[in-house]
């Protein structure tokens, strides 16, 4: 365990915060590691892995950082502050668990867990040791969503009425990420993902609705579908909800929509206008954001940065909660909160003609 006294004596003779990466695939080789590798405040102390080989690979981009198959070695590593959980669902709890009892902030990749008893001890474990916890939603930190929350706070959009997202990609039985040496497709494991399309997709949407309208939604009902790949996890979802105020909210996701349609749209209508956000939902910058003018029917895009990747906000973010004293705005217990309304909706849904891999994990 690194010492609050060591942590400040790491800090005197490097200002930069410092990472452990826990988990070497895909999300975090591919989209965490570039923002920390072009972040001016940030280093990589060390990547943890059960893979060495991979933890290697991932270490060697980052000048010093340490290399570990353990666990307890790796948040032992001085320097370390940080770490961002990015293993497989269900090894969230031990990997994030070690990293709070070890005094370590902690960023943990949606969902929280596979099953939800574990989800809970998560955050319960972290409360108790007193560090900065958050989960990994990158979407709250996209500039277009920001800009949007901007111009809904301000009333430009009068009364909101409705959110509708779409948030699908292509995901058959034998994909494997971008680079993977195993061919390991995880997300569709009931046991280690914790469900299929639903479960890996719809925690951003609910987690992005309270994000841009300052209220979070408080009931729902979800149906899913097992429609074109054969797995034991649902491959399309349906969640539709609604807001205290009022708000009504849907949001449609699947593994099942092939990459050549569109697949990311977001739209807030209002009843003074309407945003619609095309290709901003998913881990990289840019996309299109436009208003539609309620009065006129005119329709303008709006500027916004679209170089900046939502993995840069979210570890500036987090940064500077853990070194610069800003408080961190999204609880984890409200993280929490929303994982448990994602499986209570599923229940009041429609689950299809198999059992729903969630359901049956959380009756196990």
């Amino acid at each position: 365990m690194t010492t609050p006294e060591e942590q400040t004596e790491h800090r005197a003779e490097d200002p930069r915060t410092g990472w452990v990466i826990a988990g070497a695939g895909w999300v975090a080789r591919d989209h965490m590691a570039p923002a920390l590798a072009a972040s001016t405040t940030s280093r990589v102390v060390a990547v943890v892995d059960r893979d060495l080989q991979a933890a290697r690979a991932l270490a060697a981009r980052f000048p010093g950082a340490e290399a570990h198959d353990d666990l307890t070695a790796a948040f032992a590593v001085p320097g370390a502050q940080v770490v961002y959980v990015a293993t497989p669902n269900h090894a969230h709890r031990e990997v994030a668990l070690a990293a709070a009892d070890a005094g370590l902030a902690v960023l943990c990749e949606k969902p929280l867990a596979a099953a939800l008893d574990d989800a809970a001890a998560l955050v319960a474990g972290c409360e108790r040791a007193g560090v900065v916890a958050a989960t990994a939603f990158d979407q709250r930190f996209h500039p277009a969503h920001e800009l949007m929350a901007r111009l809904i706070a301000r009333g430009d959009l009068g009364t909101v009425t409705a959110v509708r997202i779409v948030y699908a990609c292509w995901l058959p039985p034998g994909w494997a990420p971008p680079g993977s040496t195993t061919g390991d497709n995880w997300r569709v494991d009931p046991v280690r993902a914790g469900g299929g399309a639903y479960v890996d997709l719809a925690p951003h949407g609910l987690d992005l609705v309270g994000t841009l309208l300052g209220e979070d939604v408080v009931t729902a009902t979800t149906h899913v579908q097992h429609r074109v790949h054969d797995y034991a996890v649902d491959d399309g979802s349906v969640l539709v909800g609604s807001t205290p105020s009022g708000v009504l909210v849907t949001i449609s996701n699947s593994f099942n929509t092939v990459e050549t349609l569109p697949r990311r749209r977001l739209e807030i209508v209002g009843t003074a206008g309407q945003l619609v956000a095309n290709d901003t939902m998913g881990q990289d910058a840019g996309g299109r954001v436009e208003f539609i003018d309620a009065v006129t029917g005119e329709s303008r895009d709006l500027e916004f940065d679209t170089t900046t990747s939502p993995f840069t906000g979210e570890l500036r973010a987090l940064e500077a909660a853990v070194t610069g004293g800003v408080p961190w705005r999204f609880p984890m217990s409200r993280d929490l909160r929303l994982l448990n309304l994602l499986h209570d909706a599923l229940g009041a849904g429609v689950t299809g003609s198999r059992p729903d891999p969630v359901l049956a994990a959380q009756e196990a």
